[in-house]
């Protein structure tokens, strides 16, 4: 067995796992159900939250297309960095334009790193109802723009490697879905 075989072996395959979706829309409830299960059977797992990462990598950054852009960039390389050390990370990340996840995917597969985009396919009325951090409101009243999905666009992926709707199935349907994909395809 060749050093880089057993180190890989050593290591466990890495995987990013990109969901993408409206704000509430569940991304981040399903990636920690995930990452729970993940950890309790052993697994090296991180999650890289939107708004974990917006307050500490991209603190400075504007929600412009380019902020946005840059902020999606830099969040795709620290994913890909990890799972290129056998890490299962999970990223909820809006990451409103088709252009950008795509460029994230591409450097994963330039790495030989596993990649799956997954759509977390909530409509916006169900996203405005659950409004979780209060954006909907906010924007309703008029004290924010630029809300994706509402006044600010959303690119919704035309062929994720899964589609959730997650208000039609719970959490753990969501990410028991997920784990079968990873599953699948190799990269558990």
């Amino acid at each position: 067995m060749s050093e880089a075989t057993a180190q890989e072996q050593a290591l466990g395959t890495g995987a990013t796992v990109w969901l993408t979706g409206l704000p509430s829309a569940g991304k981040t409830t399903i990636a920690t159900a995930l990452a729970e299960q993940l950890a309790a059977r052993g697994r090296r797992v991180e999650v890289l939250d939107g708004d974990e990462i917006r307050t500490f990598l991209s603190a400075g950054l504007g929600f412009s297309r380019a902020d946005r852009d840059l902020n999606v960039q830099r969040i795709g390389f620290v994913a890909e960095l990890l799972a290129s050390h056998g890490v299962t990370v999970l990223v909820p990340v809006i990451a409103p334009y088709a252009d950008s996840r795509a460029a994230v995917r591409k450097r994963h597969q330039a790495a030989g790193t596993g990649y799956l985009e997954v759509h977390v396919a909530t409509p916006v009325e169900v996203c405005s109802q659950r409004d979780v951090k209060g954006l909907y409101a906010r924007q309703a009243s008029g004290e924010i723009s630029g809300l994706t999905g509402v006044d600010d666009p959303y690119e919704a992926p035309e062929e994720p490697d899964l589609r959730i709707e997650a208000h039609r199935q719970g959490v753990e349907e969501s990410a028991a879905a997920l784990s079968a994909l990873l599953s699948e395809r190799g990269l558990l």
